[in-house]
């Protein structure tokens, strides 16, 4: 069975139980699998990228047929930080509720009238509206030339910088190393594995140091970084509280030797 998510994040814990470990957010309108019915307020869960956890039920919406419906129309994402959806298409208008970057959304019925304010439908069937510049198609899997992945992958995590770390966020309210890596990847089309670690069936393979490009990852004892060109990188450090950029290069003011000299894998998906 499947279920959309209707909350403006969903939690995903290691156990059913609030107080346990937060592994992973689930974003408005991402689709997950559910695995198991535990009680009256938990289940198991599988993501699109294949990450399972624990989540309440009231943050999620089960309807097989409306699942179906929004996995082929749902064509839309947010890309700004923070939106509100409102119910007329005017600033002082009601606000329904807001989203976060890499929220889905449909858009199907965008009314070409208005410059400013897209028509959007959620995934309960109500419609509002978002500032158009504001949303941003999704992009179909392995659409993108090599070069110009390479380069969406950076900028979009860079768009990140200054977030705060949050252990198993994913979301311009706080993200961790792997929710940066891995959503940089995922507004880009590709869904990589969401933990510090190149696992088998995803697209990520291993590469040599020497051969590392721009949207690369390094990879370090329990850590993931996005390799961003010049010997930098961007990653969300617990150790710095934020995202942020670091260098390999000892000459640079922002070298950690801590990460420069543990690099325990180089990662590509080319």
């Amino acid at each position: 069975m499947n279920a959309n998510v209707t909350s403006m994040i969903a939690n995903l814990h290691e156990k059913p139980d609030e107080a346990s470990e937060l592994v992973d957010e689930i974003l408005y309108g991402m689709t997950v699998q559910i695995m198991e019915d535990i009680d009256e307020s938990w289940v198991r869960i599988q993501t699109a990228y294949r990450y399972e956890g624990y989540c309440k039920k009231d943050n999620l919406l089960v309807d097989e047929a409306n699942t179906q419906i929004w996995l082929q129309e749902a064509n839309h994402f947010i890309s700004q930080s923070f939106a509100d959806v409102l119910q007329q298409p005017q600033i002082q208008s009601t606000k329904m509720m807001t989203l976060v970057k890499g929220s889905i959304i449909c858009s199907n019925a965008i009314e070409e009238l208005d410059p400013e304010w897209a028509a959007v439908q959620l995934v309960s069937g109500e419609q509002g509206y978002v500032r158009r510049k504001w949303l941003q198609e999704k992009i179909p899997e392995n659409s993108l030339p090599e070069q110009q992945l390479r380069e969406n992958v950076v900028q979009t995590a860079l768009s990140y910088l200054e977030t705060p770390y949050r252990w198993g966020g994913k979301s311009p309210l706080g993200i961790d190393c792997s929710g940066l890596c891995s959503m940089a990847y995922m507004l880009n089309g590709v869904f990589i594995y969401r933990d510090a670690n190149i696992v088998e069936g995803f697209p990520i393979k291993e590469i040599s140091l020497e051969h590392i490009q721009k949207g690369d990852l390094l990879y370090f004892p329990g850590h993931i970084a996005l390799y961003i060109g010049d010997n930098l990188y961007v990653h969300s450090s617990l150790g710095g509280n934020e995202v942020n950029i670091n260098s390999l290069d000892k000459q640079h003011q922002q070298y950690r030797k801590d990460l420069a000299i543990s690099i325990t894998a180089v990662g590509s998906l080319f």
